[in-house]
């Protein structure tokens, strides 16, 4: 089974509204340093960020944090990680994070956590990276997301092999497990004919 070295989390600069989501962000801090993986997220101080990246260090893990220019006071760029790199715009942070990592796991988070897990799905969808992406569904935060994406493949605006891209697991462990037997789908050209 192959191994991962490292794993990009994307989540909340918030703990939200249920404690369940900061013990969650916590178990994934736990598990990851368990297991020798390395922790890429957003550099963050604050939120599900903060404590998922606190667990991993007092756990004894590696963690690395991306964070822009304008986001260190914002976010509160954490202080005491392995390492700190400070970038100058959002998408050198997302390509750096990217290029860093291994795996991809959100964790519950709002707009930005979106929008970072569905763009490097959609570069997984392109055929511009092969690694595992997974949402971490603590409490069912995703059954309303996962529904959209089943309802695109029935409105054929997304093609069955993939949503095959998404893993999902309540566990951090349990969706570790399953990013290692993950295989990519062959990527051939996703436009069909009619829509071209």
């Amino acid at each position: 089974m192959p191994q991962i070295p490292s794993v990009c989390v994307f989540c909340g600069s918030s703990v939200g509204a249920d404690p369940a989501y900061m013990a969650t962000a916590r178990r994934t801090g736990e598990v990851l340093a368990s297991q020798g993986v390395t922790l890429v997220f957003g550099g963050g101080g604050v939120g599900l960020m903060g404590q998922v990246a606190d667990a991993a260090l007092m756990a004894g893990g590696k963690v690395i944090g991306v964070i822009p220019e304008l986001l260190v006071r914002k976010e509160l760029g954490h202080a005491a990680l392995t390492e700190l790199r400070v970038v100058k715009t959002m998408h050198e942070r997302k390509q750096s994070m990217a290029d860093l990592s291994d795996a991809f796991m959100a964790l519950p988070g709002g707009f930005g956590t979106f929008e970072e897990f569905c763009e490097i799905l959609t570069w997984a969808q392109l055929g511009l990276h092969s690694k595992p992406c997974g949402l971490l569904n603590a409490k069912g935060y995703y059954d309303k997301l996962l529904a959209m994406f089943d309802h695109a493949v029935q409105e054929q605006f997304v093609h069955p092999r993939y949503r095959g891209l998404i893993l999902t697991e309540d566990d951090p462990a349990r969706l570790l497990e399953e990013m290692r037997k993950y295989r990519a789908p062959i990527v051939e050209k996703w436009l069909t004919p009619e829509s071209t």
